[in-house]
């Protein structure tokens, strides 16, 4: 199942996985949530991403935090196969990179937490979420996760029909906000640990 120590390096890499489907059909899809909030990262690293070999997967090397102890190497990826394979990629990066597991961030859509809201936690289930399915079946389920809401799907519609739908015209008015947050918790996960941005960006 590959390497599940929760305790790590301080100087050791760590891999952040905006997870979504590759395409642009698939750009704006609540699904795909996970590739804008890696986008805005890399805008912030100031990297462009490329494709990383045999991985299937685009990439990005770079530093975020302040000069000294805090300052973290960091890759990140979108997974250039589609969600349900996500496992596949990501676990290739990880043993190139040499990347503990607990040092691995999953940013993904959440269908029980509501439109905007932010969940950090390390561990537990899928809840149903494919990419999650596919990584924990790869290397096992303790790696970080950042959770974004999207909300259910209204009425009758199919959970599969509203996570590949784009989103709507009133949540984009406050997508950018959003993602610019879920990028800002990434980073203090990254920079302060777990507990400091559950307790700042948790709502």
């Amino acid at each position: 199942m590959g390497d599940t120590d929760v305790t790590t390096d301080a100087n050791a890499p760590w891999l952040i996985v905006g997870l979504g489907n590759p395409g642009p059909e698939y750009a704006m899809n609540r699904h795909n949530v996970g590739f804008m909030v890696a986008d805005l990262l890399a805008g912030r690293i100031g990297g462009k991403f490329k494709r990383a070999g045999k991985a299937q997967a685009q990439v990005i090397e770079g530093r975020i935090g302040p000069p000294g102890p805090a300052n973290r190497r960091v890759i990140l990826a979108k997974p250039m196969s589609y969600m349900n394979l996500s496992g596949g990629p990501v676990t290739a990066l990880r043993d190139f990179y040499k990347v503990p597991t607990a040092n691995i961030v999953a940013v993904h859509d959440e269908l029980d937490i509501d439109y905007g809201v932010l969940r950090l936690k390390l561990g537990g289930g899928d809840n149903g979420h494919n990419g999650l399915k596919s990584m924990t079946k790869a290397m096992g389920a303790d790696y970080h996760r950042v959770r974004f809401g999207i909300g259910r799907p209204p009425g009758r519609m199919q959970v599969a029909d509203f996570v590949l739908k784009d989103f709507g015209s009133t949540e984009r008015k406050e997508l950018d906000y959003f993602v610019d947050r879920a990028s800002d918790a990434v980073e203090c996960l990254v920079i302060e640990g777990l507990e400091r941005a559950q307790g700042t960006y948790n709502s």
